[in-house]
């Protein structure tokens, strides 16, 4: 056993096996949301990755809209796939690209109306299928929270 190993294993208390059923839990209940999130995407006529760039741009706190790169860092790509997305999203009518106002070297990312009208009701079902979730998911939510 490597050194590193060894130190990480004296300084991690035991698990117990409720540790590893309260994991499996939270992540069956992660990908089951997910799951359905993307169903939900599809019925309104969108992909799941869209719905996330629509989430991202209508949840960024500056109204002017995000960046490109803000948007990559909310969706967790690269700028190029960032673009690629945004590309095929206004290509579907979802969102436009506008100048910087403040900053012409910048390019902005704002929901079109149809695009609003999609992540809309998609929120809705979303807020209504987070409270359904099982206490033990909103419990391991809130202390990631606190700890976040």
């Amino acid at each position: 056993m490597a050194r590193a190993e060894l130190e990480y294993r004296l300084a991690m208390p035991a698990l117990e096996q409720r540790d590893y059923e309260r994991l499996l839990a939270f992540r069956t209940g992660l990908r089951r949301f997910l799951a359905w999130s993307g169903q939900q995407a599809e019925a309104v006529g969108i992909t799941p990755a869209q719905h996330q760039l629509l989430l991202a741009i209508r949840g960024h706190p500056d109204r002017r809209g995000p960046t490109i790169g803000e948007l990559a860092g909310y969706l967790l790509v690269r700028h190029h796939s960032a673009v690629e997305l945004i590309d095929r999203a206004v290509a579907a009518g979802l969102v436009t690209r506008q100048a910087d106002d403040q900053d012409g070297r910048s390019v902005r990312v704002v929901l079109t109306g149809r695009g609003r009208e999609r992540l809309e009701v998609l929120a809705a079902s979303h807020l209504k299928e987070l409270e359904r979730l099982p206490s033990q998911l909103h419990s391991l939510w809130a202390g990631l929270e606190a700890e976040g």
